[in-house]
This record gives C-alpha cells, structure tokens and sequence, in this order.
C-alpha cells in the first residue's frame, strides 16, 4: 500500500476526511499525541486499524468527535457530572468512558457495553473529522507497545505502506495520552493518567475521584491475563522501546550516583547507554519529552536507557504510569 504524506491545509484535510468517510485510515495529529483514525462507526474500518497496529482486539479504542454534541449519538445517558467535565476540559485531552449505544461496533469498543468518547483540542483534528462528517476511532498512530508518536516522523516510520495517509503537523503539545476517566459508576475513576490529573476533575466535579487500583502498581503473576481494559493502556506491555530499560527509585542523590555506576559498569560491557534524567519541577517537560526521547534512544542504536523516576503526584503520576510500562517495571531502587 502506497500511503500519502499531506499537510495540513485545508484543500488536504478535506482529502484525508474522504479517505476516512471511504473506510480508509488516516493518521492525524492531535494535542496529546498522533492518532490513527477510522470511522468509528465502520467495523470493517476500524478492523483494519487493529491489523495495521498489530493491536490486540480487546484493547478499546477511543472515539473522537468534533462537537460536544455529537457524544449524544454515542451514548444513551448524559449526566450532569459528565456535562460538568465537557464544559470545563473539551475541546482537550480527557477521555471519558461512557455507556455506548448500539450504532457504535463491538469491534470499537473492544466487545465492551461502554465507549471512550474525547474531543481533541488540536485545530486540524477537529476540522478532519468535522469534514469526515462521522465520529472517528483513534488509538495511538504507532506499532502497537511502541512509544506513542509526537510528531509526524515518528508515524512515518511506523505506519507508512501500512495505512492510506498521514496529515503531518508539527509537534503534540503534550506528549503523553488523554486521561481517561469512567463515567459509568457510582464515583468518576480514572483509568489512564494524563496531564489532566484527579485534582482538576474533583474541583470541577466537587466531590472524590478515584484512581483505579491497578495504576503504577507492579502487575501480579496472572493479573494481566484476567484483567478485561475499559481503556487503552490498561493491560498491555506499552511505549516500549528496543532497549532494556530501567527505571531508578530513590532520593535524588542515590538515583544519580546508582545510574552513573550502572553506566560506567554497562559501557565497560561494550553497550551503549541513554540517560534520561527527570527534575520533579519539569513534570510537564517530562510528560512532553518522554515519548520522543525513547524513539531517539532506539535510533541512537542505545542497548539501555537508564531512567530516573518522577514523584508520583500530579504529572508525575502520569508520567511515571508510561514510563513503567515503558521499562516493563524493571524497577532499581536505591
């Protein structure tokens, strides 16, 4: 497949919309990161978004819409919890999973009764699927368990000969994934940590939002195999680079000197090593660096990345959710 590399004018957007309203995948940029768009309302589409990931099929994907209007047609119950949290953060990276109706596939949801509705911020992607004119499914545009995408060349190496055409745009402002927050129990919880964190629902929302249990925690011998994801990144090995990756534990003196004792003991190996210190003033920086720094170790040719955590509060929180599965929680604590 011969995929077309377009930018982002007006006369090209209008092309990537037909191609999606034709059933073809487009990869498109977001706010938070590159997307890899089908109509969500096409199973047969967003099928070939899974081949084209290497995506297991009963991870869900989240749906992306124009207007907030639009999540009428998606689920059968709007609160006003729910209409609290789209008037304060949409257009913006939250994802709020929801009841879906029967026009939206099994195939979308990962065979789930609920939905990951969000309605990205970025100009383009609004404009792409306001053109589409249907509510478009988007994962991350990479391989599936690579780093996510922040910018267009990363999707190119990806994606190109696998998907119709990609809209390449300049950098995601974010770097990391929406948050997800299910809207469908008794408390709002969020599933996956973004830059928006638990403190900005719970002022909006005034009341406790929690956190599911399994987030940042070491999964147990068995666990991931019985765990059913109400939202992508929940179960599988995620933004995994090709190098072995360690993450440090530890105050910030111990975490220097252990990680520059590792390196000096893995390049006398004969290794080549990537060091990505993290300051817990620079959480945002973290959260829009992180991605982009594991594909420059992979192109480097680096054999390990040594990582320093992040305080696990606010951003950092978000950051170290992504970093441990990036590092399939090898953990060093010092």
């Amino acid at each position: 497949m011969k995929t077309k590399i377009l930018g982002t004018t007006t006369e090209e957007i209008e092309e990537a919309a037909r191609i999606l309203a034709d059933g073809g995948l487009v990869a498109f940029p977001t706010e938070t990161v590159y997307g890899l768009g089908a109509d969500a309302l096409n199973a047969e589409a967003v099928a070939k978004v899974y081949a084209a990931k290497g995506r297991p099929s009963d991870n869900p994907m989240i749906v992306h819409i124009s207007s907030k209007d639009d999540l009428k047609a998606l689920t059968v119950e709007i609160t006003e919890d729910m209409e609290k949290l789209a008037e304060h953060f949409w257009p913006g990276p939250m994802t709020m999973i929801v009841k879906r109706r029967s026009v939206v596939p099994d195939v979308t949801t990962g065979g789930l009764d609920t939905v990951g509705v969000r309605m990205p911020s970025a100009p383009e992607a609004l404009e792409l699927i306001r053109r589409a004119g249907c509510p478009v499914a988007a994962p991350s545009a990479n391989l599936s368990g690579k780093p996510s995408p922040t910018c267009s060349s990363h999707v190119i190496e990806d994606l190109s000969g696998r998907i119709d055409a990609i809209l390449c745009g300049g950098q995601c402002q974010v770097g990391i994934e929406s948050t997800v927050i299910d809207m469908t129990g008794e408390q709002p919880m969020i599933l996956r940590p973004g830059i928006l964190t638990r403190g900005n629902f719970e002022q909006v929302l005034g009341k406790t939002v929690l956190l599911d249990p399994t987030l940042n925690r070491r999964p147990g011998r068995g666990a991931e195999e019985k765990l059913i994801p109400k939202a992508p990144g929940m179960k599988y090995k995620h933004y995994a680079p090709k190098a072995e990756m360690i993450v440090f534990e530890g105050n910030a003196e111990n975490v220097r000197r252990a990680m520059e004792e590792e390196r000096e003991a893995r390049r006398q190996a004969g290794q080549k090593v990537c060091m990505l210190f993290f300051a817990d003033g620079e959480q945002r920086n973290a959260a829009h660096d992180l991605f982009a720094l594991l594909r420059q170790a992979d192109q480097d040719g680096a054999n390990v990345i040594l990582a320093s955590a992040l305080t696990e509060q606010g951003v950092g929180f978000s950051v170290m959710n992504r970093m441990l599965k990036s590092a399939g929680y090898n953990i060093k604590k010092v």
